[in-house]
């Protein structure tokens, strides 16, 4: 499944609390980076060994959309996204202050393998019925994370737009489309585990 994958696109900042709780800005436009695709591996209970002496590691839990054919900007997304998963944007939290401090590219701090943790695809209906249940993030059986889709700051047709006039966007590209707030550190030993509507969709232990 992760083989298929090319681009994978994320956006920041895109629920107003969570860039507040950072001291960041809300953007008037998209704020897109990317991830390589080596920083994939699916939420399946395995261990990930994430970097150690490099500060402080912070989970963000984000839905992730899959797009299924070339995008023309203005292409409903309800007939371009193919399927969604919920995944995992994992940040060296003090490596990308740094990096800010510097106006650096944050590819250092997101871009790591192993940062982007992600749970199997499901077929995507329409974006609507992702209004109507949230997604979370436990850890260590307590939640930390609950998002709902309604609440970004750019929807899915904004950031699809955007990213298909700026960028490209074809069969097999993902987007991690932002996280909510509660994002913070997570060591070795904890277990993460992404749901939605209270159901598991995948969990990842820390090493």
């Amino acid at each position: 499944m992760l083989k298929t994958i090319k681009n994978v696109y994320c956006v920041g900042r895109n629920y107003r609390l969570h860039a507040e709780e950072l001291g960041n800005a809300v953007p008037e436009e998209p704020m897109i980076f990317m991830k390589p695709s080596h920083a994939l591996v699916l939420m399946n209970g395995q261990s990930l060994v994430l970097p150690e002496g490099r500060g402080e590691v912070h989970y963000e839990a984000e839905l992730v959309i899959k797009i299924g054919k070339e995008v023309c900007p203005g292409d409903d997304i309800n007939q371009v996204v193919d399927s969604y998963a919920f995944g995992i944007d994992f940040t060296l939290r003090d490596v990308q202050s740094k990096l800010k401090s510097k106006g650096h590219p944050w590819t250092a701090a997101k871009g790591f393998l192993g940062s982007a943790p992600i749970t199997e695809f499901v077929p995507f209906e329409r974006a609507e019925v992702l209004f109507e249940a949230d997604f979370t993030l436990n850890k260590n059986h307590e939640e930390v994370q609950r998002g709902n889709i309604r609440d970004m700051i750019f929807s899915l047709q904004d950031i699809v737009d955007y990213i298909s006039l700026h960028y490209g966007l074809g069969d097999g590209d993902i987007i991690y489309t932002g996280t909510p707030a509660g994002v913070g550190p997570t060591q070795s030993g904890d277990l993460l585990e992404l749901t939605f509507a209270g159901a598991s969709k995948g969990s990842i232990r820390i090493q």
